[in-house]
């Protein structure tokens, strides 16, 4: 990724990679997710800053197909932080399977942070839109999401900002491409800040130079599943 952004905080404003590996069982599932500095932006060239670890369980609720759950627990680990950043949180969540899949989750942190974070999304893909080659074609993803946060949450990813208070708006758009195998997926990012006493708040974007809260970040993703 040509940026780091998490929930509308610039965590890095260069380049990153982000490796991640997820098995399932049934309808149980854990992952790994890191995030690699590929630059000195933060003095951590070619560091892992950050790994989370994610445990979760889906289903659809009986007798209901249309209406789809989820609930787990992510672990987020900062190795390169010394202050007491390490944190937990649980999370649930509904979504609609019919078009453009809308979902609202609720993550709780239920360590460090105390807070609350909602997001509302949906996403919405399409097989194939052109072919590069025979037999190579190109399809598209799309998705949308919005985010909230309660007074704890804010309090502690905001530096003291002591309200509840709209988060973020992002959208994506990504071209999968399958490649032997592999699905290659290019993909455009924008993200915004909604209210102005988080855009205010967001020493992320002073640090970095940027004081507008406004994104546009680009990536590639290289993916399979067996």
């Amino acid at each position: 990724m040509s940026k780091y952004i998490w929930r509308g905080q610039l965590l890095n404003d260069d380049y990153v990679m982000q490796p991640s590996v997820g098995l399932t069982y049934g309808n149980w599932s854990a992952s790994l997710w890191g995030n690699v500095d590929m630059t000195d932006y933060h003095d951590n060239d070619w560091e892992f800053t950050e790994y989370d670890w994610t445990i979760g369980y889906a289903d659809k609720l009986p007798g209901i197909d249309i209406l789809k759950y989820s609930v787990g627990a992510i672990y987020y680990y900062f190795p390169s932080v010394t202050d007491d950043s390490d944190t937990v949180e649980v999370y649930a969540g509904l979504g609609l399977d019919m078009p453009l899949s809308p979902t609202l989750t609720m993550y709780r942190d239920i360590d460090e942070g105390d807070g609350t974070y909602v997001a509302f999304s949906v996403s919405h893909s399409i097989e194939k839109i052109m072919e590069l080659a025979p037999d190579m074609p190109v399809g598209m993803t799309a998705s949308a999401s919005i985010g909230w946060g309660s007074d704890g949450y804010n309090k502690f990813y905001w530096g003291g900002l002591s309200d509840s208070a709209m988060q973020d708006l992002t959208l994506s758009v990504g071209f999968p491409i399958p490649i032997m195998g592999w699905t290659l997926t290019p993909s455009v990012n924008y993200v915004t800040l909604l209210d102005s006493d988080v855009r205010a708040a967001d020493t992320y974007a002073t640090y970095s130079g940027n004081n507008d809260s406004d994104y546009v970040f680009t990536g590639i993703t290289l993916s399979t599943s067996f």
